[in-house]
């Protein structure tokens, strides 16, 4: 599956939103994305990616949650919103994800995914 910006917004609108408890960062920690996504997401030094693993935090997570929230990749946009990465807080959406976009999603992360977020 070819990933580029089109296809990428494409989903991103599929995904349905939630309030996220306010401060929480529980389901951030390192993911692999697309490198047409990270090319959304600021660059880090080597020593700022390093030191955020070694944390098993995402590089883009600042005192106050997700810096790049806006554009986080898709596998950040799923959790809380399938059974299959809930909320640890039981946060969601009123209706879950439709089983074919999440499926997409899966198959578009499982063929392009190669930097570590």
């Amino acid at each position: 599956m070819s990933c580029n910006p089109h296809k990428i917004y494409f989903l991103r609108e599929q995904i349905p939103s939630f309030e996220c408890v306010p401060g929480c960062h529980d389901c951030c920690g390192p993911v692999t994305t697309s490198s047409e996504e990270m090319a959304r997401l600021p660059r880090k030094t080597p020593a700022e990616q390093e030191a955020a693993l070694a944390r098993l935090d995402c590089v883009h997570l600042g005192p106050q949650g997700c810096t790049v929230y806006d554009e986080r990749p898709l596998i950040c946009r799923l959790f809380g919103t399938t059974p299959r990465l809930p909320c640890p807080n039981g946060r969601g959406p009123a209706q879950m994800i439709d089983p074919q976009v999440e499926t997409q999603i899966h198959k578009l992360i499982a063929s392009t995914r190669q930097v570590l977020v």
